[in-house]
């Protein structure tokens, strides 16, 4: 039998029950053939994040009571491709923690399984909203009911009942994000302008990660220029990395016209849009202003971030194109002259 060598093939050989989920920008669920063609070196990770393919792995083995949960934090090279050592060793470890029996249909120890990531330097702990819309995509997606901490969530955004904000659990907000049918977001909507700046703010964090109907968007963008009237970068910054779900004609708009405002934001709205927003750089001209105020934005690291999005796939040719053709005059051209003298 031929050895094991990728993690695709590990989990097709040893027949389990496998849901992935990107943990890099968003928590969204992919396909085993996207992990198969990255492994294989066909196409570059589709969702990098600060140089590596985060990715949540819901799986059972054999008669497990309970499916096991691996963060992996696998290494990109500069076009965004696998650098292959480390998950060579991680899957070595492996074979030899199960033994032999794991490269067949078996029983393998789910204990084994587990401990596989402590002392891991693959392993990472995402933070706790990554966490919380990981379990609820999960059990969503595995037909399984929300957690209980949804139905008090529910009351409270629609207005139902009054309820200590204070009481409400994030994973509740993360369970009725993923649910956010057309009712919900409607009733949120109308609701949204009432939230204590606390509630809104962990809801975002939860938004960030769905699609977000227009009428929605629409509350979130005059809950988010509230803030920013008032200076609460915080709620802000949040509305705005909730809108990277939302339309472009909605999100791209208003986008715009906060790149074209040099008071607004500074470099944590740089980091919003480009960390949850960063679908609607693709366009040419929203993506080079992107780039100029990230330039003209002395507390930004203008390197990390452009290098960043040059890795999505989608955005690696427009971003190198922009910054090619920038005038050796711009801001652009003054932050690569910098680059480059950094570099001697």
């Amino acid at each position: 039998m031929q050895p094991i060598l990728t993690l695709h093939e590990f989990f097709v050989r040893t027949g389990a029950e496998v849901r992935a989920y990107h943990l890099g920008r968003r928590v969204e669920p992919f396909a085993l053939a996207t992990l198969a063609g990255f492994e294989a070196g066909d196409h570059p990770w589709p969702a990098p994040w600060q140089g590596q393919a985060r990715l949540g792995l819901v799986f059972r083995l054999g008669d497990m009571p309970e499916p096991v949960i691996w963060f992996l934090a696998l290494p990109l090279d500069e076009q965004g491709q696998l650098v292959a050592a480390p998950r060579d060793a991680f899957l070595q470890r492996l074979l030899e923690t199960l033994g032999r029996g794991v490269q067949r249909v078996g029983q393998p120890d789910d204990g084994a399984i587990d401990n596989l990531m402590q002392d891991n330097p693959l392993a990472f702990t995402p933070s706790l909203p990554f966490q919380a819309m990981l379990h609820a995509r999960a059990r969503y997606d595995m037909g399984l009911p929300a957690s209980q901490h949804l139905e008090p969530v529910e009351d409270y955004l629609s207005g139902q009942q009054t309820l200590d904000w204070q009481a409400l659990g994030l994973q509740g907000l993360a369970d009725f994000a993923v649910r956010l049918d057309a009712e919900r977001s409607q009733a949120l909507a109308e609701r949204l302008g009432e939230l204590p700046d606390q509630v809104l703010t962990s809801l975002c964090y939860c938004l960030e990660h769905v699609e977000v109907p227009d009428e929605l968007a629409h509350a979130l963008r005059s809950r988010g220029e509230q803030a920013a009237a008032r200076g609460d970068i915080e709620s802000f910054c949040a509305c705005v990395r909730a809108l990277g779900g939302a339309s472009d004609a909605i999100a791209g708009d208003w986008f715009d016209r906060l790149l074209d405002d040099p008071h607004a934001g500074g470099p944590d709205l740089l980091a919003a849009i480009a960390g949850r927003g960063w679908s609607h750089l693709e366009h040419a001209e929203r993506l080079t202003r992107y780039l100029a105020r990230l330039a003209e934005e002395p507390r930004a690291d203008f390197a990390a971030v452009a290098r960043d999005l040059a890795l999505i796939p989608r955005l690696r040719l427009p971003v190198l194109m922009a910054l090619h053709e920038a005038d050796a005059d711009s801001a652009i051209g003054k932050r690569l002259r910098e680059l480059t003298r950094q570099a001697e």
